[in-house]
């Protein structure tokens, strides 16, 4: 009897302009890692259910979105596959079947009402958490281990062993670094945005230091507001230099 369903190129066609790091590989990877599992036909090929494409959607969107390792996501999934429904994952725009998701609203770089998108955030306060091996980088940026190695080489990720674990700021760079070395850009290229920020932070750091060995708490969080101001204004400042020189170039040509 034939198994209804989509096939896996069919579920990657469906995906693909929500997740764009989506492949055929990594929809394998994920059902090796007991994540997925889809149907089989008689002759062995894979047949993937409606359910099936929304519990690989909940799965991106969550290593996406909320950055979380692999063995965060699974336990989630055991516990809705366990009949916990309540469990409070994703940011509403992901439904697995039998979970409703609660919205989770940003806070702006104010700290009030949620942010549009786009607005500054708070960079003192990090970029969330994960906790990725350095396969699940690769698996969820797309990236060959050799770029990531180089990435590492190059100031761009933390330093470490295979063995080492990356956090959210080192996925949003990863992600960054995969876009401009598939515009053909290298590796070696990049090497300077971290030099520039190591500039930067040497920069910012001789207006901060005097506050921070106060050890006062409200100094302290008078120094961090001073350094939020400071990456804002700065990003202002190259962004504008940055769209000065380019329409220069293009005007130029």
């Amino acid at each position: 009897m034939a198994i209804d369903g989509f096939t896996i190129g069919e579920v990657l066609n469906r995906l693909k302009q929500e997740f764009e790091d989506i492949s055929i590989s990594k929809i394998r990877f994920l059902e090796s890692e007991g994540l997925i599992y889809p149907d089989r036909t008689e002759s062995g090929y894979r047949k993937f259910s409606d359910d099936d494409v929304d519990r690989l959607r909940f799965i991106l969107t969550a290593q996406r979105d909320h950055y979380l390792p692999l063995k965060v996501i699974r336990e989630q999934l055991e516990r809705v596959d366990a009949g916990v429904i309540d469990a409070p994952v994703g940011n509403g725009a992901v439904h697995l079947p039998g979970m409703e998701v609660p919205a989770e609203p940003r806070p702006d770089h104010r700290g009030g009402d949620p942010a549009p998108p786009g607005d500054h955030q708070r960079l003192t306060e990090g970029n969330g958490t994960a906790a990725l091996s350095f396969g699940e980088l690769c698996e969820a940026t797309g990236l060959e281990p050799a770029e990531v190695r180089a990435l590492k080489e190059y100031g761009i990720l933390s330093v470490g062993g295979e063995d080492a674990v990356f956090d959210a700021d080192d996925l949003a760079a990863a992600r960054a670094a995969r876009d401009l070395l598939r515009l053909g850009l290298e590796p070696r290229h990049l090497r300077m945005y971290a030099l520039f920020v190591a500039r930067e932070v040497a920069l910012f750091e001789q207006l901060v230091v005097p506050l921070l060995r106060q050890r006062n708490p409200e100094t302290r969080k008078q120094a961090t507001r001073l350094l939020e101001t400071l990456a804002s204004s700065t990003g202002r400042m190259k962004r504008a230099l940055l769209g000065r020189e380019l329409r220069s170039l293009v005007n130029g040509s």
